[in-house]
């Protein structure tokens, strides 16, 4: 599939101006597959009410994925986040969601259509579809079949707010009141209107990331609403490669070079950032890095499997929760979902670390500490009798 869409658009260029892509309905998530050896990185998505164990699959194969409500609420994705989604076989009930979180000039590749077929059903769901995506003011730009006669329809998002004051019609309205700062799509119902497109402090629209991987470096278009924000964006940057290359990779007791991990550097490209709700919300800033991840309460369970992820990062984070919920409830449901043999790195207080401490060596971890604010836990292979 990814070959058949550069070949029907190669405006489509992966790995550079597509980086980062949400896989709807992604069954064993063989398309992200494919795309990590093209420098994208490809979130696999599906539904609660079925094919959970297709996000399973996805996982065990080491390619990011996420269970999360469809149909009713929100995805807890950033607005404007993802440069590309692909749908397989599916039927979008959820437009105005795919809206929110494809960035201006997005393509969203509806594979597997009904486009082609003579069947009464299958043309009410291509009817259906063309009238959702001309309100939306998104353009077709490329429609064909592959060798196997399955059909593929590519459109774009707009990158201007004409259209939508052309219309003749006002549906889908246009969202008012959009704060970008705010976290809006935790356990939020779906809206029927559209966000507007984002623009920068002066009221033009955004431009497009620069190309990967410039853009993990370059300050991000998210931020040029904010006077001096591109300069605390350098400073956080120089502070966290600093960390990451002085006292991540060389001075704690993690073996990087691990086959589990492909080296830090690479493990750094592929990492789930998890922002919490009740706390500043960079997440559009991460994606326009070319990075992805997703909004969280860690008072809550993560929607994913036990035995998921190789590392669990926290960085004074405990602090918050602490006013909120009970510390081994979280330690608990960071156990679950980690990996026998897996890490748990944590930069905080001593005051913290020395609370961590005893509850991870309850569930049989490992604990070592590093100077006096780093603590590096190691899941072991025990689990408690039946």
């Amino acid at each position: 599939m990814t070959y058949v869409l550069c070949q029907t658009l190669p405006t489509i260029q992966w790995g550079q101006n597509i980086r980062v892509v949400l896989d709807v309905g992604c069954e064993v998530a063989s398309f992200g597959g494919y795309l990590l050896d093209k420098n994208v990185i490809a979130m696999s998505f599906a539904p609660k009410d079925e094919h959970e164990a297709q996000i399973q699959f996805a996982l065990e194969r080491g390619i990011p994925a996420t269970l999360s409500v469809i149909g009713t609420q929100k995805l807890t994705f950033a607005d404007n986040g993802f440069d590309l989604i692909h749908c397989a076989r599916c039927r979008v009930h959820w437009d105005a969601d795919v809206f929110r979180i494809l960035r201006p000039g997005g393509f969203f590749a509806w594979s597997a259509t009904p486009v082609y077929r003579d069947d009464q059903r299958d043309w009410e769901v291509w009817n259906a579809m063309v009238t959702v995506t001309k309100a939306m003011c998104w353009t077709v730009v490329a429609k064909t079949l592959d060798s196997s006669g399955i059909g593929l329809v590519i459109y774009q998002k707009p990158t201007s707010s004409s259209c939508y004051q052309e219309r003749k019609g006002n549906t889908p309205p246009l969202c008012e009141n959009n704060d970008r700062k705010s976290i809006s799509s935790w356990y939020a119902k779906f809206s029927s209107c559209l966000i507007p497109l984002p623009a920068d402090g002066e009221g033009n629209m955004q431009s497009w990331s620069m190309p990967w991987p410039q853009r993990l470096t370059s300050i991000p278009p998210s931020l040029s609403i904010e006077s001096d924000a591109g300069e605390m964006f350098l400073k956080d940057s120089k502070h966290w490669s600093e960390l990451v290359s002085d006292i991540y990779g060389d001075g704690l007791s993690i073996n990087w070079s691990s086959s589990n991990y492909n080296g830090h550097e690479c493990w750094l490209c592929r990492v789930m950032n998890v922002v919490p709700i009740d706390m500043p919300n960079t997440l559009t800033t991460i994606f326009d890095r070319g990075l992805i991840g997703m909004y969280h309460d860690w008072c809550e369970s993560l929607n994913t499997y036990p035995w998921t992820y190789d590392l669990v990062h926290a960085s004074f984070i405990f602090k918050h929760l602490m006013q909120r919920c009970d510390i081994v409830d979280v330690v608990v449901e960071i156990d679950r979902i980690m990996r026998p043999d897996g890490y748990l790195l944590v930069q905080d207080s001593m005051e913290i670390i020395h609370k961590l401490g005893p509850v991870l060596r309850s569930l049989h971890w490992s604990v070592t500490l590093s100077q006096n604010q780093f603590l590096v836990g190691r899941k072991s292979f025990w689990h408690p009798r039946p």
